[in-house]
């Protein structure tokens, strides 16, 4: 069982003005007007990531997806949908359902809120666990590209200033 109706727009008002500040622009949010699942458009801009063109794999900035939330928030997690091309071990593309794996909603509780899942998602976007990709075949190339790809530091000591 939810939360009574009017706790949750008013939690949702709230959680959604707290939003707005954070990505610099309002979000359009009319209580008398929402049915569930609402969702949320979540347009990023400058946050680095791949995409796979014409067997290419490109850098890409711009990306969108949704945040699905149902009547049982925040009992009940929201979902992610990703909705823009994109080559992550955690995100598959939308053709395969554009389905975000991220710990946040492993770990999803009722005092959670929609801002910190929109940084968690910006933050995978920026930080794949090509550990543990989706079982998908981009997925699983992806990580692939991103373990042959990471970043390598070497180091050396040496003594009597040599």
């Amino acid at each position: 069982m939810g939360l009574p109706g009017e706790v949750l727009l008013r939690r949702l008002a709230n959680e959604l003005q707290r939003c707005s500040g954070y990505i610099g622009y309002d979000i359009e949010f009319d209580p008398g007007k929402v049915t569930f699942p609402m969702e949320i458009t979540v347009n990023m801009t400058n946050v680095p990531a791949y995409a796979k063109t014409d067997g290419n794999i490109v850098q890409i900035k711009d990306h969108t997806y949704k945040v699905i939330i149902n009547g049982e928030y925040p009992y009940e997690k929201p979902r992610a949908r990703w909705e823009t091309p994109i080559f992550h071990p955690n995100i598959m593309p939308p053709e395969d359902g554009g389905y975000v794996c991220i710990k946040l909603l492993d770990k999803w509780s009722f005092g959670s809120t929609l801002l910190s899942f929109i940084k968690g998602v910006e933050h995978l976007v920026g930080n794949p666990n090509a550990m543990n990709p989706f079982g998908t075949d981009v997925c699983i190339e992806s990580a692939e590209f991103y373990l042959s790809n990471e970043a390598k530091i070497k180091a050396s000591v040496s003594f009597g200033g040599h």
